[in-house]
């Protein structure tokens, strides 16, 4: 899940602030949209207590609000209004500096359904669906957002084991999404 946006420009919020002028661009791409891309159905029974907390990128799709970026993760957290606090963080290894950007999210509907929106710029929204996830343990996941321009497999640990990996990919490829342009995150 990995898309959010959040900008006097000083040198030191300079990389920040491009960051979240790349995700609002990404955002408003999507129209607002909160759609589920034809095929991909959000997992049941989600569980969002067992949701939060901090997952590691393992790859994704390439995308202008996260170009250059190593070191990618997502944190999860409640907010006083029931929402979801998201971070996202990277390290741009050329820039040598932490871009970061603060977003929120909602349950489209159902909360035992894995179909978020998350906005990074207020009230402009984009899907969330998590279509993949280890049930078990919540120790990874598959995220696409209103189309399948958008893909990211998470995992709670900086590494999937290759046998997990080569599963995801396979799930992924069948629900028609492009596995050989993916990034493969260096975290």
């Amino acid at each position: 899940m990995t898309f959010q946006l959040p900008l006097s420009i000083s040198a030191n919020l300079l990389p920040k602030s491009i960051f979240r002028l790349g995700l609002l661009m990404a955002m408003l791409s999507t129209s607002a949209c909160t759609s589920i891309p034809d095929g991909i159905e959000p997992v049941s029974g989600f569980e969002l207590n067992r949701y939060l907390g901090k997952w590691y990128e393992i790859a994704r799709l390439d995308h202008s609000f996260e170009e250059g970026l190593d070191q990618v993760t997502a944190e999860y957290s409640m907010q006083q209004d029931g929402g979801v606090n998201v971070i996202n963080r990277g390290f741009n290894q050329q820039k040598q500096v932490w871009d970061e950007a603060q977003g929120k999210a909602y349950f489209v509907d159902d909360e035992q359904v894995g179909h978020l929106k998350v906005s990074f710029f207020g009230p402009f929204y984009a899907s969330y669906v998590i279509f993949s996830l280890d049930t078990q343990g919540y120790e990874y996941a598959m995220i696409t957002g209103p189309n399948r321009d958008y893909f990211w497999i998470l995992s709670r640990q900086p590494q999937l084991s290759p046998d997990v990996l080569q599963t995801l990919l396979s799930k992924a490829r069948k629900a028609g999404f492009d596995t050989e342009k993916l990034i493969f995150v260096n975290q």
